[in-house]
């Protein structure tokens, strides 16, 4: 048996990739809620197990380029149906971009984009496994893993942000109890938490040492 496709760490990644799989190809059946929640849980998931694939002997350049299993019309599909999911949602800035080195502002993003991106590599490289072909095997998983270091690992976690947001509904206003007593409305747009402590201890001054 060949340890390096069918090791526990290579079945495992491919195992939870066939499950993000199947779980993209039903968002036509999800609410924005139900798509979210899974996204949360998943995606780490996914993100973990791409990070245990297996080093292997040969280098991905002396491989065949392994068999698109993932056409143009369906990466579109997939792209739309999860953008008709998130709605005015699905935009998003990104500040932590290789990109950002040519511009002074954020770039705009797109969740449904990136999701659909990960799909495809995802897609490709577990129906590599279907075909049973262990050198189509070998190749994908070397492909993938090399792509999770340079492409699709950073994808996840680009969209992650978002969804998380989303999910929890961190965007909208939040009221907390400060050490006095008095409640606050919180809204992340605007200030921060260590600016409303500061507000608060300027406002009284003989409760100072309570936030030192």
């Amino acid at each position: 048996m060949d340890n390096y496709i069918f090791g526990k760490n290579s079945v495992e990644f491919v195992t939870v990739g066939v499950e993000f799989c199947a779980f993209m190809e039903r968002t036509t059946e999800m609410t924005q809620e139900e798509f979210t929640s899974t996204c949360v849980k998943l995606l780490p998931l996914l993100y973990l197990k791409g990070t245990l694939l297996p080093e292997g002997e040969e280098d991905s350049e002396y491989f065949d380029t392994p068999e698109q299993f993932v056409t143009e019309e369906y990466y579109e599909f997939l792209r739309r149906n999860i953008e008709h999911i998130l709605g005015d949602k699905d935009a998003y800035l990104q500040v932590q971009s290789s990109d950002m080195q040519y511009s002074d502002l954020p770039i705009a993003a797109s969740v449904a984009e990136d999701l659909a991106d990960l799909y495809q590599v995802i897609k490709d490289c577990v129906s590599a496994y279907r075909t049973e072909n262990e050198e189509c095997m070998r190749a994908a998983l070397t492909i993938c893993r090399e792509d999770f270091k340079t492409y699709w690992g950073a994808k996840l976690l680009s969209a992650l942000g978002p969804l998380h947001r989303i999910c929890f509904d961190t965007e909208s206003d939040d009221i907390y109890e400060c050490e006095c007593g008095h409640h606050h409305h919180h809204t992340h747009d605007e200030e921060n938490f260590y600016q409303h402590r500061q507000s608060d201890w300027y406002a009284d001054e003989e409760d100072a040492d309570r936030w030192l």
